[in-house]
């Protein structure tokens, strides 16, 4: 171009811009399988490739595949399922989707969730429409079609570079066939360059002799091939860092190069898993295979992040008393908004898991809570379990013990002070007695007469408007805020005047003040409620101002004490 005149040079280099900048972008399919076992570690896993392109200046976003015939988990226990977490477009999805929201920063929606229920109830809706022209519905091309069909809307509606895909379950697993079939053809139709396979599978140790095991992870890949899918990279989940015997061994029979194997070990904190498997040269890799180019992760942010989770100067105890506590994956985002809240405060957050009904069995047990410097009660349904939230909500009020009720927590301390300060005998949720003789917590009148309970509730984003001069609108430092909500239940409008009479605050209220939102008793040093979920959008390092400010509280009541010790 050196013998053009200038002008021209400049006219060729604009359409090339021009035609450079009309070129649609061409997505990555990165799919995540997993094999040995369930919960082996594939959201985690998944999440951290995601963040390494991010530190890279890379667009992802998520999809998460749930096998299962429901079509979400919305009406699972979550002792089947772990927490179900709620989108701002009111989806009940898998918990692994707010491990997403929390490592991308990003807000998903419900369609990035798929489900078997969800493929086979539209191709069925379809074949009785006569859309299929008479054609014999099968699973593949049908189911598949399906599959694929969704992926690509998810990677045509965002936009991105890459978009990523975990497959739930396990390599074997007869739900999860036609999703490896799907992902499969994805490769064929987007090609080598565009598509990466990584494979997550567990390595164990064995106790006696302390030797790392490969060869579950050897059979797993062997069924993915066995499948037709050829992983490009295996990423062996262990207690510890493997040794270069089983890296050499896993590469050899997994059929890959040595430096496509990456090891995911335990952590002391979740989200140094990115940096871990970027150390490792993972990022790097995934960029190479897709041909992405050649960027620098810039990982200043992430890392003080983690490092303020890391290097904590204090320490503050904090008692979560539920009904599902033997699974900690049932309250997955209370533990992380605790962890959120308390890295940028400096202060480790132990966290103890307190079944409520023990305060049923004995009430003189709730002495145990004055060892902690934070009670919370958190979200659930039905009616076991609910006396002793009651107990534990009011014995945090007598004591002035830091107190957050979430959800049904907020309505089972609204309870509680309608009984213990109202005078109120006998007050409850008519979802737990609906002969209660005061009925403060009620049915929402939309629900009424709801016959399918799944998807039905009241989900997803509404704006809360705060109340000037409460102690949440300091914390939000905002009149109108979006918080996540999951209920059918609701403050009855007939008690909110005695409610408010006996020094109650309605610190939070819906747009039009028709729903009660969120409560604070003023004179003690932190006692809320929210209705809604705070913790569905607390993200590492920017907390959830609820969570942030009870944190705060409970660490100004350690400190308080110590000084109360050195008078002494």
């Amino acid at each position: 171009m050196r013998y053009l005149g200038k002008s021209l040079k400049h006219t060729i280099r604009t359409y090339m811009l021009i035609l450079t900048e009309s070129t649609p972008k061409t997505c990555k399919y990165i799919f995540v399988t997993g094999g040995v076992l369930s919960s082996v570690g594939k959201g985690v896993v998944t999440a951290s490739i995601g963040k390494m392109l991010q530190a890279r200046g890379y667009s992802v976003t998520v999809i998460k595949v749930d096998p299962y015939l429901n079509v979400d988990c919305g009406t699972m226990n979550p002792y089947q399922h772990g927490e179900i977490f709620v989108t701002e477009d009111g989806g009940e999805i898998d918990l692994d989707m707010g491990h997403y929201e929390r490592f991308l920063d990003v807000n998903l929606s419900k369609d990035q969730n798929i489900t078997t229920g969800q493929i086979y109830l539209t191709v069925i809706e379809r074949e009785r429409r006569g859309e299929y022209l008479g054609r014999c519905v099968q699973i593949v091309p049908h189911i598949t079609d399906e599959i694929k069909r969704r992926i690509y809307v998810v990677a045509e509606r965002s936009s991105v570079d890459a978009l990523l895909v975990e497959v739930g379950g396990t390599v074997g697993d007869i739900e999860g066939l036609p999703y490896l079939e799907a992902i499969r053809q994805i490769r064929l139709e987007k090609g080598y360059d565009n598509t990466l396979f990584v494979h997550v599978a567990l390595v164990p140790v064995l106790d006696v002799t302390g030797e790392e095991k490969t060869k579950p992870l050897q059979h797993s890949v062997n069924e993915l091939r066995r499948i037709g899918i050829q992983p490009d990279i295996i990423v062996a989940r262990c207690s510890r860092m493997i040794g270069e015997e089983a890296k050499a061994k896993i590469a050899l029979f997994g059929t890959i190069p040595r430096e496509a194997v990456f090891c995911s070990y335990n952590l002391p904190v979740v989200y140094q898993a990115p940096i871990m498997l970027d150390e490792q040269g993972m990022g790097d890799y995934i960029c190479t295979r897709l041909k992405l180019g050649s960027r620098k992760a810039d990982w200043g942010r992430w890392k003080e992040i983690v490092d303020s989770m890391l290097n904590a100067k204090y320490r503050v105890k904090v008692a979560l008393c539920g009904k599902y506590t033997s699974l900690a994956d049932s309250y997955v985002s209370i533990l992380e908004a605790l962890k959120h809240a308390g890295g940028v405060l400096s202060t480790k957050v132990e966290i103890d898991l307190i079944e409520a009904e023990v305060f049923e069995e004995e009430s003189g047990k709730l002495c145990i809570l004055d060892s902690y410097d934070g009670v919370i009660v958190p979200p659930g349904f039905g009616h076991r379990g609910t006396e002793g939230k009651i107990a534990v909500a009011n014995y945090a009020r007598e004591k002035d013990i830091p107190f957050l009720g979430l959800c049904f927590g907020f309505q089972m301390a609204i309870v509680a002070f309608a009984r213990y300060v109202c005078g109120l005998d006998g007050a409850n949720s008519t979802e737990n007695d609906p002969d209660t003789p005061h009925p403060v917590l009620d049915l929402m009148p939309e629900q009424r007469g709801v016959e399918y309970i799944g998807g039905s509730m009241r989900l997803g984003a509404y704006p809360v408007k705060l109340k000037p001069g409460t102690l949440l609108h300091s914390l939000y430092s905002q009149d109108i805020v979006y918080e996540r909500h999951r209920h059918r239940w609701e403050v009855n409008p007939k008690y909110w005047s005695i409610l408010e009479s006996h020094g109650m605050i309605f610190s939070g209220v819906s747009l039009d003040g028709g729903r009660i939102e969120a409560f604070e008793i003023p004179d003690l040093r932190f006692y809320v409620g929210t209705q809604y979920h705070p913790e569905f959008k607390s993200r590492p390092g920017r907390p959830s101002p609820v969570f942030y400010g009870f944190i705060k509280s409970c660490l100004s009541r350690v400190m308080e004490a110590e000084v109360e010790a050195l008078k002494l």
